[in-house]
């Protein structure tokens, strides 16, 4: 009984040699850590990442870019086949989808709307909050440049043309918002006016420019001016209501007009 017990004992010491630990080293790791690495001691850990991981999350992405991009190409081309359908179904979201893309947005409305609310302007731009703004005592319209009327409507077909004699500011004719203000092809420096009604004033040929996009501008108010020269000697004024254009001189009193 001695011997096989003896012989267990001197196969388990073997065993344990063969580990290459003995009794009291594996009694010493199991109670004490590891003493730090150098790179440890100066904050340096070893990553463990799974290279396998790694590369399936990047195969995925790269299959979701690859899965999104198909899918918007498929919804453009879609889209632009479900445009050249002349089915009866499509008119109403045809006729939905142009008014959204074709209206302005109602600044002049909104703007309007705030100062009801709020009892100021509504600053679009952060520099138009310290801006003082000229407003006039007189509130009738009145044409937006002193000067006589040297092409009606009628002969224009958009608007009317004033010549002024020397240099003179160009005013607003309401209230409203600025909603372009530089070059245009046909009428040069030009500021269009988005009014509370929906009604837009269209001011070209300018010398000079004063407002910026979506200024709040009141009625009378200094928004450029014009100097005649031998090149052009006419200020262009028109206003447009739902798509159509208004003859300027059934709106403002005008007493020069041929």
């Amino acid at each position: 009984m001695n011997k096989g017990v003896k012989k267990v004992r001197q196969s388990i010491e073997k065993r344990k040699k063969t580990r290459g630990l003995t009794t009291k080293e594996e009694s010493k790791k199991q109670l004490f850590p590891p003493f730090p690495q150098e790179e440890e001691k100066h904050g340096y850990f070893p990553s463990f990442s799974d290279a396998a991981f790694e590369s399936n999350t990047k195969s995925k992405v790269a299959s979701g870019m690859i899965l999104k991009g198909t899918l918007s190409v498929m919804l453009f081309f879609g889209v632009a086949l479900l445009g050249q359908t002349d089915a009866g179904w499509l008119h109403k979201p045809k006729e939905w989808t142009s008014t959204a893309l074709t209206q302005e947005f109602p600044f002049a409305k909104v703007n309007l709307w705030y100062q009801e609310a709020f009892g100021a302007p509504l600053a679009l731009n952060p520099q138009q909050q310290n801006q003082e703004v000229a407003i006039s005592d007189d509130d009738s319209l009145a044409l937006p440049v002193s000067g006589s009327v040297t092409e009606t409507f009628q002969v224009n077909g958009t608007g009317i043309m004033i010549a002024p004699e020397e240099t003179s500011d160009v005013s607003a004719l309401r209230d409203g918002v600025i909603i372009f203000a530089g070059n245009d092809q046909e009428t040069n420096n030009t500021i269009v006016v988005q009014h509370p009604d929906g009604s837009e004033s269209t001011y070209g040929y300018l010398s000079d420019v004063d407002v910026h996009l979506y200024q709040f501008v009141r009625s009378n108010q200094r928004i450029g001016q014009f100097t005649p020269t031998t090149a052009n000697d006419t200020v262009y004024f028109s206003i447009e209501q739902e798509n159509d254009y208004i003859d300027p001189v059934q709106v403002i009193q005008v007493d020069d007009a041929p």
